[in-house]
């Protein structure tokens, strides 16, 4: 079993917020999944010095136990259709705050953290905040959708069947959350499931909507 992301570039990573083995999964997941590139090396071009995070953030970081990239590299850009039927590009939320998060309908811990991710949302939307959820279920919308409507999740769900966008990310476990700053930087890194409505997050999230 794959406990996270593996590879990470000592020039670009911070703190490891790595989660233990048993809270993460790989599962059914797609073997282009499995065996893709970490995306922390395959976006290693034209790096940006990362500015330094407000204290009350640093420490929401800490708390949170996030991997921190110390140079600042742009998200690569998919486009996915999503649950209802329509399809989402990341670069359209250019300007936003992206929570970028992986998961499947297979997955313990991506259930639990699922209810705080819709908090979360629902709190910080009007601020700028984005919660994109990629499902790496094979099966689609047949399994997707039926989970979506049972849990009440309101921000937009994609569908990478093939584990397409995965690969670019370099994701080997769910749950994984890459959050994206408002320059579409990847800034930090989730391993495993987190408490995403609670002080912690509030203050990261407050600090990044800024």
């Amino acid at each position: 079993m794959v406990s996270g992301m593996d590879g990470l570039n000592p020039n670009t990573a911070g703190s490891a917020g790595t989660a233990p083995a048993s809270r993460v999964y790989t599962g059914s997941m797609p073997c282009r999944a499995r065996a893709a590139l970490l995306a922390l090396s395959l976006l290693a071009v034209a790096f940006l010095a990362a500015p330094s995070l407000a204290a009350p953030a640093q420490e929401a970081v800490q708390a949170l136990d996030l991997i921190k990239l110390q140079r600042l590299q742009q998200a690569r850009d998919f486009e996915t259709p999503t649950s209802d039927q329509g399809s989402v590009k990341l670069s359209d939320f250019r300007g936003k705050v992206v929570f970028l998060n992986f998961w499947a309908t297979w997955c313990p811990p991506c259930k639990e953290e699922m209810p705080a991710m819709e908090r979360l949302y629902r709190k910080y939307r009007a601020k700028g905040l984005v919660v994109l959820a990629v499902s790496m279920d094979s099966e689609g919308a047949s399994v997707v959708v039926p989970f979506v409507k049972q849990h009440g999740l309101t921000f937009p769900v994609g569908l990478d069947r093939k584990g397409t966008v995965a690969g670019l990310y370099g994701v080997r476990a769910v749950p994984s959350t890459m959050i994206i700053d408002r320059q579409g930087n990847l800034a930090l890194i989730a391993l495993g499931p987190r408490e995403w409505d609670g002080k912690p997050a509030q203050s990261l999230f407050e600090s990044m909507l800024r």
